[in-house]
């Protein structure tokens, strides 16, 4: 097999997660609009993006903050919301685990929903890949998905309540998710996990402050956790 050029393996990577930009475009003008209505400026909208980029968590944040939730509620809500990431990061460990503490910084930052699961079903396919390979196809991903997340927040900050509430941008999240975790419900464990995480959100939907989150999630977790141990259990019978 040819060996494959640094420049093909990051527009590899580009190609992947070029069509993302049909909904963070969107997303990221709505969160800029959110923002905007919450009393927050171009500049402190435009900054807020670009030190956490992690949209469900800023939405989560701007809306608690909107109904004067505790300043507490509001941190602990956000990151349970953005917890996956560090799922996300201990996934990647196996094929970035080796790259330079400054490679794995830069990469830290830019896990989200989009570059991980455009990598993560790379890597296992490419596993002949060397950590420089992965990080190139990292940042590849990367490259069209984050730059407009920054750009459109400022967008949506400038148009403002200029959007009429009739052009219905929030259709956009519930598309982008589900086309982010449709073709990663592969096992059983993943499965149940998104079943009980779905049914207890919408069980627990009346406690304040988005707190059915925080049940849902480590219900979720725990769900999959447990299937995940009988099928290897399972496994580990059948083989013996």
């Amino acid at each position: 097999m040819p060996t494959e050029s640094s420049k093909s393996i990051f527009f590899q990577g580009v190609r992947d997660s070029a069509p993302f930009i049909l909904v963070m475009v969107p997303f990221s003008t709505l969160f800029g609009v959110v923002a905007a209505e919450a009393g927050l400026n171009v500049f402190e909208a435009v900054t807020f993006s670009f030190l956490v980029i992690a949209g469900a968590a800023q939405f989560t944040a701007i809306e608690l903050m909107r109904n004067d939730a505790p300043t507490l509620i509001v941190l602990i809500s956000s990151l349970a919301v953005n917890l996956r990431m560090a799922m996300y990061s201990a996934s990647l460990v196996p094929y970035l685990g080796k790259a330079t503490l400054a490679q794995r910084a830069w990469a830290a930052y830019f896990i989200v929903d989009q570059t991980y699961a455009c990598s993560i079903l790379k890597f296992d396919a490419r596993r002949e890949w060397t950590v420089k390979q992965r990080l190139i196809y990292f940042f590849g991903v990367a490259a069209p998905v984050c730059p407009p997340w920054y750009l459109f927040t400022g967008v949506g900050a400038v148009v403002g309540q200029a959007i009429p509430e009739s052009f219905a941008l929030d259709f956009a999240i519930p598309i982008m998710f589900l086309a982010l975790i449709g073709p990663m419900m592969r096992t059983r464990a993943h499965v149940a996990a998104g079943f009980v995480s779905v049914a207890t959100a919408l069980i627990f939907a009346f406690l304040p402050y988005n707190l059915g989150l925080l049940v849902a999630g480590l219900l979720g977790m725990m769900a999959g956790a447990q299937v995940e141990l009988i099928d290897s259990r399972r496994a580990e019978r059948s083989g013996s």
